[in-house]
């Protein structure tokens, strides 16, 4: 039987407790910063040698619902009735409203040097230590907003433009593709502030601290955030019907992308596991 992932400004104090114990649970058992570690191993860009699997190319949206139902087994390991919630942040956009409050994330670092104070995931309590990054800073930080360069949240406007594009992806099939759902929602643009950051790409500039690059998985809101990316995927298919993963079929011998991406039919790893696969779940969850 499918189970429900909420909006996380609907859950109840209950719900809200035993999301954060599994969450604990599953970070003291040290399977936490296993997906810490895949994250960061599969964060490559188009600069880099090798398949892109988990950003900047199609599988975007795939890659990433097979990574939050592999969080959300381990935490239904905990609690079978845990799921994650999402956070809508064109609504909820708050700093102090969910998902920010003390007895879920915790809110905002603190000015000197960005450590997260408040909520269960706050350093003070010694039951989320930073183990997996690309510094040696131990405690969560945050730095919402980025006040000495100001970034917003997207707006509703802003997500619109990503849902009305009936296309799911284009060539070249990476981060400068300015036509296309996927990358209008991934976020990848051009210039300076905040047209370089769009949807997805710009939560993750405004949260700040350790939601930067590809240890972003530190924060607990990577999940509700990435959560909520994928019922934007679900709400697209529903709009432009018929719509399907692009590409079909893998790029040929002679193009750029030739071995960089992953076609509709073929395993994204470290799964085994295709796009085609991953476009109707349905049977596992749904969204209230």
């Amino acid at each position: 039987m499918a189970y429900t992932r909420k909006d996380v400004s609907t859950l109840t104090r209950a719900e809200r407790r035993r999301f954060v114990a599994a969450m604990l649970e599953v970070k003291r058992r040290g399977e936490y910063d296993e997906f810490v570690r895949m994250h960061i191993e599969y964060y490559v860009s188009d600069g880099e040698g090798g398949l892109r699997a988990a950003h900047m190319a199609p599988s975007f949206f795939p890659w990433h619902r097979q990574f939050l139902l592999q969080l959300e087994r381990a935490l239904r390991r905990v609690d079978s009735g845990v799921s994650v919630p999402y956070w809508d942040w064109t609504r909820s956009r708050g700093r102090s409203s969910a998902p920010w409050t003390a007895d879920l994330l915790g809110g905002n670092g603190r000015r000197s040097d960005h450590q997260v104070m408040t909520g269960p995931f706050a350093h003070v309590h010694r039951k989320w230590t930073i183990k997996e990054g690309v510094t040696d800073i131990e405690y969560l930080t945050r730095d919402f907003g980025r006040p000495h360069d100001p970034i917003a949240l997207p707006t509703s406007d802003e997500l619109g433009r990503a849902l009305d594009d009936p296309v799911y992806d284009t060539s070249p099939w990476d981060s400068t593709s300015s036509q296309g759902f996927r990358n209008k929602l991934e976020g990848w643009g051009t210039g300076t502030g905040n047209s370089a950051w769009r949807n997805h790409n710009r939560v993750h500039r405004w949260v700040g601290g350790h939601m930067l690059g590809g240890a972003s998985v530190n924060d607990p809101v990577f999940w509700l955030h990435h959560a909520f990316v994928d019922l934007l995927w679900y709400r697209w298919q529903r709009r432009h019907r018929g719509a399907r993963y692009l590409p079909a079929r893998p790029p040929g011998l002679g193009s750029s992308q030739h071995g960089r991406i992953v076609a509709r039919h073929e395993a994204m790893p470290p799964w085994h596991v295709t796009p085609d696969q991953m476009e109707d779940v349905g049977r596992i969850y749904r969204y209230a």
